[in-house]
């Protein structure tokens, strides 16, 4: 755990236009492994124990980004865009001048989501004689950064990658962006920073005006020379993604999760997967979706933002805001929409499609057929070919079909209906009126067949 939390802030810097993303959505509001760019930094500071984060804005984005971080963090808004420098100088009211004296500042950028919290916490820690240190690596294809340049092993300036021609390789020492500043010096030192021939302040600018004051800037080397991919453009964005997408895999392949084919499997940031389940071939969980244990998912499965129980096999179907119970089966080629709710032990086969209905326990539907706006008990027979027409062209209606019902091939039951318990329908039946318990209903339209009379 970080020590003195209570004297730390963050500052995430999320202001940047994002031009080179050739987008009409900000760049901190676009999502790696299904998670906003912006999230990340937040995300990781709040597990980290840091509860105040001070997110800076621009007036154009300053909507978009609280509807995703809402009041989760504190908001400080860079009216123009004039750089870095000028972002952090935004904070000095909220965070410095006329107000909270916090001991440290941790400063971070919104589009380098590949940083961890093992390298955030190894630059925080130990500092505290420290006015200055960055968070650096070395990388030779990262042309976008800027370099750290020593003078007898000193930092004595970071040098932007757009001032230099200087040759990189492998062993140049970049700049991660991420910064921890002591407080006091930070507050003085900030309003020293020069515009540059753009008018933008850099934050950067932030190590020589250490170096003339005799302030030793510290480095720490990240963990993982990946931690140094920044998002500017939707190249490095399939990048950072590409990265990020196994480390994900990775870590669930450790937490004793099964990937036969770990490069064709997608799994996004804010899924949970249950141990000894197995994720087969071009398979993707997406969202916020929740795995149970000893599940089969796939293969060329979708499951988005769902939740599927323990001992449950989705085979080649897709999941949409929906639920599946313990024990429960789908597919292949089947589909859940939003609201669709299987019980425990359900068994939907093949090309079924349910959308804002509940299966209870038990009841099975195996071959092709459309359950929409419906609620069906347990224990229900569903044959091949059922739909339930639910919409007349204005509105939709509600289908209901009670425990032990036997609905036969090429039903349909146009809503709103109920068929009753352990009552029965003819194959091709049209049903337009409800179907009283243990009752047959046959024909174009349907009829209730009279009870046979049985004498003895």
């Amino acid at each position: 755990p970080w020590r003195h939390r209570s004297k730390r802030s963050i500052t995430v810097l999320a202001a940047g236009q994002g031009k080179r993303m050739k987008s009409r959505l900000p760049k901190a509001l676009h999502r790696v492994c299904g998670k906003e760019l912006v999230r990340y930094p937040v995300d990781l500071l709040h597990e980290s124990g840091i509860e105040r984060v001070v997110v800076v804005v621009s007036p154009s984005n300053q909507e978009q980004v609280r509807s995703v971080l809402a009041d989760t963090v504190e908001y400080v808004v860079q009216p123009q865009p004039l750089g870095t420098g000028d972002a952090l100088g935004c904070c000095a009211q909220l965070l410095g001048n006329g107000g909270e004296r916090d001991h440290h500042l941790l400063v971070m950028g919104s589009d380098s989501p590949l940083v961890t919290r093992e390298s955030v916490e190894r630059l925080v820690d130990g500092r505290e004689t420290r006015q200055m240190a960055i968070l650096t690596g070395s990388g030779a294809s990262l042309h976008d950064l800027g370099r750290i340049v020593r003078r007898a092993g000193i930092v004595q300036e970071i040098v932007e990658a757009a001032d230099t021609d200087a040759p990189l390789d492998a062993a140049t020492e970049l700049n991660a962006g991420v910064y921890c500043f002591e407080s006091r010096w930070l507050w003085q030192a900030i309003g020293r920073v020069a515009a540059g021939p753009a008018t933008e302040r850099y934050l950067t600018t932030l190590a020589s005006i250490a170096a003339n004051d005799s302030v030793t800037v510290e480095t720490v080397p990240v963990t993982d020379a990946t931690e140094l991919w920044g998002v500017n453009n939707r190249v490095q964005l399939a990048e950072v993604e590409a990265a990020q997408r196994q480390r994900i895999r990775e870590h669930w392949m450790i937490q004793g999760v099964t990937l036969t084919d770990p490069q064709s499997v997608f799994i996004d940031a804010g899924v949970n997967i249950g141990m000894d389940t197995s994720i087969l071939p071009n398979t993707m969980l997406l969202g916020h979706s929740d795995i149970g244990e000893n599940c089969e998912i796939g293969p060329s499965s979708v499951v988005r933002d769902s939740r599927v129980g323990d001992n449950c096999r989705v085979t080649a179907s897709v999941l949409e805001e929906s639920t599946m119970e313990e024990g429960a089966d789908i597919g292949p080629f089947s589909h859940l929409r939003p609201g669709a709710y299987l019980e425990t032990g359900v068994h939907l086969g093949n090309f079924v499609e349910v959308k804002e209905s509940r299966i209870a326990a038990g009841s099975m539907m195996g071959h092709f057929g459309y359950v929409g706006d419906a609620s069906i008990g347990a224990n229900v027979n569903i044959g091949a070919g059922m739909v339930t027409c639910n919409y007349d062209g204005v509105d939709k209606h509600r289908t209901v079909i009670e425990d032990g019902a036997f609905i036969g091939c090429d039903t349909m039951l146009v809503a709103p209906v109920t068929v009753g318990r352990a009552a029965k329908t003819g194959a091709g039946a049209v049903v337009i009126a409800d179907v009283p318990s243990a009752r047959l209903a046959v024909g174009v339209p349907a009829k209730i067949v009279p009870p046979t009379n049985k004498t003895g």
